[in-house]
């Protein structure tokens, strides 16, 4: 399987930095043409160049056919199913890169005390501009961050008139609260860890490894996601309540229009890399098929390395379909 998973050799592929960031599908149906992917609706056809595209991101009413999956794999490029612009990510196929150089470097980063700490660094250092925290202890960094968001939602509800009575959250009931503000906060943050997990995964890193929040399998993602919630979700939370939208449907779609609005995914992209590849440092796109070692480091993958012919290949294929085949 693994011998024949990549077609295309590693140095034809774009590099990703080289890429369109994504790609958003909805209510349209995808196909395969030679060496690029058709988008087709009741409006447009578009051909798009699948080497050229970091992330596929299918939306509601989309359908796509075997060979244009075959072709987007093939090129490196990652698909995963969303929801609207996004919001949400249900399932999701291989990143872009051959190698693991991202995963590796974020499994490398995560697990020395003192990397760790400079990426957790810096991603505060993002939250509080201006400021140095290059000293700071987690510990520190929690409470600032704490203090920040406090000093945030008391900001919002002067501009918006609407009271805002402290942060309240059940996990898994949004109507615990009782509080417009409560359930819309949620709702809005989940529809960003979905394009944040969405991005991170079409990258190649992991979503479980993070720097701050440990434990869960999203963990990186939230790391992300908080990167970003006192631009957006908080915000947006006090303006539809102040508008009088307050079903959480409101806020998946409020949070939809200013992520495409502002093109969040490109940045996402470029912090992701940015945190994990600090410097400037260039991670190599070319695949790398080694398999490990303890005494050599490693050697080369797709040999068989006993020497003889491997016949252990399982294959289950069911019968061709005619037209007069009955059901069975």
């Amino acid at each position: 399987m693994a011998d024949i998973w990549w077609k295309a050799h590693p140095h034809d592929l774009h590099r990703l930095a080289d890429r369109v960031s994504s790609v958003y599908v909805e209510r349209s149906h995808i196909d395969r043409d030679e060496n690029a992917v058709v988008v087709i609706n009741g409006r447009e056809t578009v051909r798009v160049p699948a080497a050229m595209v970091a992330v596929m991101l299918l939306g509601p009413g989309t359908r796509i056919t075997h060979g244009a999956i075959n072709l987007l794999a093939d090129s490196g490029t990652t698909v995963c199913w969303v929801g609207e612009q996004g919001v949400r990510m249900y399932a999701a196929g291989l990143g872009p890169s051959r190698a693991a150089g991202l995963l590796n470097r974020q499994a490398w980063l995560v697990s020395r005390t003192k990397e760790r700490l400079a990426v957790a660094r810096n991603m505060y250092r993002m939250r509080f501009p201006g400021e140095d925290v290059s000293t700071a202890t987690m510990q520190q960094l929690r409470g600032r961050e704490g203090a920040r968001i406090r000093k945030l939602y008391q900001s919002e509800a002067r501009r918006t008139g609407v009271t805002w009575n402290g942060r309240v959250y059940k996990a898994g009931d949004a109507h615990a609260a009782g509080d417009d503000l409560n359930r819309l906060l949620p709702a809005a943050n989940a529809a960003l860890y979905g394009i944040c997990h969405a991005v991170i995964t079409g990258l190649g890193a992991s979503p479980g490894l993070g720097f701050v929040h440990t434990g869960l399998a999203t963990s990186f993602v939230l790391d992300i996601a908080d990167l970003y919630k006192a631009e957006y979700t908080i915000p947006l939370a006090f303006d539809l309540v102040k508008d009088g939208h307050t079903e959480e449907r409101d806020a998946r779609l409020g949070l939809r229009d200013r992520i495409a609005g502002d093109r969040l995914l490109g940045r996402i992209v470029n912090d992701v890399k940015t945190l994990l590849s600090p410097d400037g440092t260039e991670m190599p796109d070319a695949e790398a098929n080694e398999l490990w070692d303890e005494r050599v480091g490693t050697v080369q993958g797709g040999v068989n390395w006993s020497g003889g012919t491997a016949d252990d290949h399982l294959a289950v294929i069911g019968p061709e379909f005619t037209q007069d085949a009955g059901s069975p």
